[in-house]
């Protein structure tokens, strides 16, 4: 397997990471009447990024296989968490 193969397999990985990243940041910054998020819309993209791809790196390595919907449960909740955290919800 090439290097462009490799980084293919790799974004199909992680799409569904980057598309529940990109639509919480997107949407706490959209919904929210006033954003009181710690940290930027860009940052908090990256770090529930981060945290997804974890998730689903963790989900293959459990079960195994690739696609779970147990794994994107996880996936979901991880993410509005770390969403959570870094729009300062605790704080509510």
């Amino acid at each position: 397997m090439g290097p462009v193969d490799l980084f293919l397999h790799f974004l199909s990985f992680a799409a569904p990471a980057l598309a529940v990243a990109a639509i919480l940041a997107a949407g706490g910054r959209i919904l929210l009447r006033r954003p009181r998020g710690l940290v930027s819309w860009w940052m908090q993209l990256v770090l529930n990024s981060m945290v997804g791809i974890a998730v689903l790196a963790l989900g293959l390595w459990h079960f195994g296989v690739d696609g779970k919907m147990a794994t994107y449960a996880v996936l979901v909740c991880a993410v509005a968490l770390t969403q959570w955290g870094g729009g300062g919800g605790w704080r509510a």
